[in-house]
């Protein structure tokens, strides 16, 4: 029974495009909306506070580089890191996860070494660890999960052996919404002198995460996920690896000084930040995050948990839906990837947005993934806690006629 208390409180008043459009947005994996807070806050920079940051010495510069230096911080706490030289800003997790493949995947494998990833990953965090054993003679090893989803410690410890270098991993993996067993291969990376790399997308704008508790080496987060701008992303690292990595990029800001022969880099974490930055966007960030805490986590996970749990049970009670993955909707984590009988997925959006339903439908940039489970193309609605129960219902309304609208009759 879900508590009505819970899902009555309309967060969507908070959000301009979703005040003014008449559409249930589940495409939250993709991109979430912006709140109101976050659209002024990254204006208010550019209407009162813009120049280029960590440059000038005049008012407006300095008012930059607070703003800019003030986000860093919000995102320190945030994570629970230890210190704000270990957050770095980046354009996207894809970004950062290309960061520390180049620097420091490059810099410290070779040849005959293992890298421990999984079938269930993004793109993004499989394509610069192939990148990398292509150019150092490294192996890229994949865990394969369950058809649930699920990846037992069993297969991690037979993945992660004295040759591992590097464990890549989604703390929840953005098809199947599964919540990763990370902590169990942090523990496992260690023992044998690795580094774990985790894939924070899916995970930090829908649940607390805790780098220090996790003993994450590296976490690669997005802005655009977690209700903030676009352009925007977050690498964490631990500064005793940080301190040890050469620039992913070269130029202006990363450097203390030039010669005709030489050069100093500039310290933690700038060294890692050339050329000018995205500070509105760190500014928006900063208004996200106060924003996520101003409704607090407790509240995200169990509005999402409701959400995900009626359009689950609804779905199933929908003749030719089949969902992928776990047949528990409290394994997805607000992810709900399906397909139908005889209808394409690009055919289920398009009749999804006629009826003012956004969701996804593709191979959600994991098809390694798609491949191990045996199907192509699929669908996929994702939640976020602004989301309502009419737009749940909404969704199931248009899902239970999809199949007769291409012809297959009731």
């Amino acid at each position: 029974m879900v508590n009505a208390d819970l899902l009555a409180i309309d967060y969507k008043k908070d959000f301009p495009l979703l005040r003014e459009l008449d559409v249930a947005y589940l495409d939250n994996s993709a991109t979430s909306q912006r709140p109101q807070c976050v659209i002024d806050a990254e204006s208010e920079f550019y209407l009162k506070h813009n120049a280029n940051p960590l440059r000038g010495l005049y008012q407006l510069a300095m008012e930059a580089t607070d703003g800019y230096e003030n986000a860093r911080v919000a995102v320190q706490k945030f994570i629970n890191a230890k210190s704000e030289e270990e957050i770095i800003f980046t354009r996207n997790t894809s970004e950062s996860l290309n960061l520390v493949a180049y620097s420091y995947g490059l810099s410290n494998l070779q040849a005959g070494d293992e890298i421990v990833t999984t079938i269930m990953e993004h793109h993004s965090n499989m394509l610069p660890w192939r990148m990398v054993a292509e150019k150092t003679g490294a192996v890229v090893k994949y865990i394969e999960c369950e058809p649930d989803g699920s990846i037992s410690e069993a297969a991690l410890e037979a993945a992660i052996t004295p040759k591992t270098k590097i464990v890549a991993m989604a703390q929840v993996g953005n098809v199947l919404g599964r919540l990763n067993p990370v902590e169990k291969a942090i523990e496992l990376a260690h023992k044998v002198g690795a580094v774990a790399v985790i894939d924070g997308a899916q995970s930090v704008p829908h649940m607390p995460v805790d780098v220090q508790a996790l003993d994450a080496d590296f976490l690669a987060f997005s802005g655009h996920k977690m209700f903030g701008p676009m352009g925007i992303g977050v690498l964490y690292g631990k500064k005793k690896l940080l301190k040890k990595m050469p620039p992913f990029l070269y130029g202006g800001e990363m450097i203390n000084w030039v010669s005709r022969e030489t050069q100093e880099y500039a310290p933690l974490p700038h060294k890692f930040e050339a050329g000018t930055v995205n500070a509105a966007g760190a500014v928006g960030l900063h208004a996200a995050i106060d924003y996520i805490q101003s409704v607090g986590f407790e509240t995200i996970e169990a509005r999402e948990a409701a959400l995900t749990k009626i359009a689950f049970e609804g779905m199933q009670k929908i003749e030719g839906v089949h969902i992928i993955g776990s047949n528990k909707w409290e394994e997805h984590k607000g992810i709900i990837t399906f397909i139908i009988d005889g209808v394409h997925p690009h055919d289920i959006a398009a009749i999804f947005d006629a009826d003012g339903v956004n969701i996804r439908a593709g191979n959600h940039c994991a098809q390694p993934l798609l491949d191990h489970l045996g199907t192509g193309a699929t669908a996929r609605m994702s939640l976020a806690f602004y989301n309502t129960v009419a737009d749940v219902e909404r969704f199931l309304t248009s899902l239970s006629t999809i199949r007769e609208r291409m012809g297959y009759g009731r």
